[in-house]
């Protein structure tokens, strides 16, 4: 059986590619992440004319009703770029805890709006792959206190949906009284993180909300993770593999030393059996539920270690270049580096894997 995309996936990567590669240059790169502006909304507001915000979304709701191998697609493109726009927590993870856990009424109030970027909506769920010291949040007579750490599209966002210990899911306005925001500044300066801290604050609960919603949550979250990394990954193979061909030292091309060959191969090597990986994780998110969260387990585990691996030895084929910012090179490091720990690290993840499958307690 031949696993591979349709006509209608490579147009879509092609295009998301071509706004890319028009939109997002590496000095555009290095202005967000300077810009103390926390959305780039010429780029927000171009991946939302391609229906990319809401591609998720069902057409009912002004959605284009597209699945998660698509999203992965789009997600991997933006990896490439290292795209400074929110999308995995705003255009996927907001939109999937509506449509798994929210009434009529609460689909019908957010999902046009965030469909056609009107809104940008955050998602509040890494305590739920481990708690860390003096966070979590609690759900009490309707109040919601506590604190989330590490909230992906934070900034600007329009609202907040947060998971709380027992795995409810609920809306937060950030401007609801007890609520406060604090920027956390990552080594990724071209995504957004923030720290949410709830006292007493009053929270629309989602009704369908539960641990089960909360984990489909965190599988979505963990493949589109491993996408970004896959694209990520595979631009700085590119960037290394054509430094190699033009760098000269001891009169020719460092590339055509066979250190350099090896170095490149194996990144190649690599990288690629973690294309089909992807793919297949979230092509069962939508089609194979019996191994969705299996696949993203996997999927997120070891696009995460190869990533690092890529991310070292594409640097290291650039030598003191590879540190510097003329190149940018570091963007893409970084970004691999920020992705490998959101939602959990290897180690997590591969607990999480070896629990699903009974082989710890």
């Amino acid at each position: 059986m031949e696993f591979g995309l349709s006509e209608e996936q490579r147009l879509l990567q092609d295009s998301v590619n071509r706004f890319l590669d028009k939109n997002v240059s590496l000095d555009r790169v290095r202005q967000a992440a300077e810009s103390t502006h926390a959305i780039q909304r010429d780029i927000w507001s171009g991946i939302a004319e391609l229906g990319l915000v809401g591609m998720i979304v069902p057409q009912d709701y002004g959605g284009m009703g597209l699945g998660f191998l698509d999203a992965a697609l789009v997600q991997e493109a933006l990896g490439y770029h290292v795209a400074p726009t929110p999308f995995t927590g705003a255009a996927i993870l907001a939109p999937l805890a509506l449509m798994l856990a929210g009434s009529e009424k609460q689909k019908e109030r957010w999902l046009p709006a965030i469909a056609s970027g009107e809104a940008v909506a955050a998602v509040a769920i890494n305590e739920a792959t481990g708690v860390r010291e003096g966070a979590g949040i609690v759900s009490s007579g309707g109040k919601l206190s506590g604190k989330a750490l590490f909230v992906m599209d934070w900034a600007e966002a329009d609202l907040f949906i947060v998971s709380d210990m027992s795995g409810g899911l609920h809306l937060v306005s950030p401007e609801t009284e007890g609520v406060s925001l604090q920027a956390l500044n990552t080594i990724d300066r071209t995504r957004s993180f923030g720290e949410v801290v709830l006292n007493g604050a009053e929270a629309e609960k989602l009704p369908g909300g539960s641990r089960v919603v909360v984990e489909r949550l965190v599988d979505a979250g963990r493949v589109m993770l491993a996408a970004d990394t896959l694209g990520t990954g595979q631009h700085m193979i590119e960037k290394a593999v054509t430094y190699a061909g033009d760098r000269k030292q001891f009169g020719r091309v460092i590339g055509s030393f066979q250190a350099v060959k090896h170095l490149c191969a194996e990144m190649a090597a690599s990288l690629e059996p973690c294309r089909s990986l992807v793919w297949y994780a979230a092509h069962a998110l939508d089609a194979v539920p019996e191994d969705a969260r299996l696949m993203a387990c996997h999927a997120k585990s070891h696009t995460s270690d190869v990533g690092r691996f890529v991310a070292r030895t594409a640097t290291e084929v650039h030598g003191g270049m590879g540190f510097t910012d003329l190149l940018g090179l570091h963007y893409w490091f970084k970004r691999i580096g920020v992705n490998r720990q959101i939602l959990g690290g290897p180690e997590q993840v591969r607990l999480d894997a070896a629990r699903l499958q009974g082989w710890v307690a």
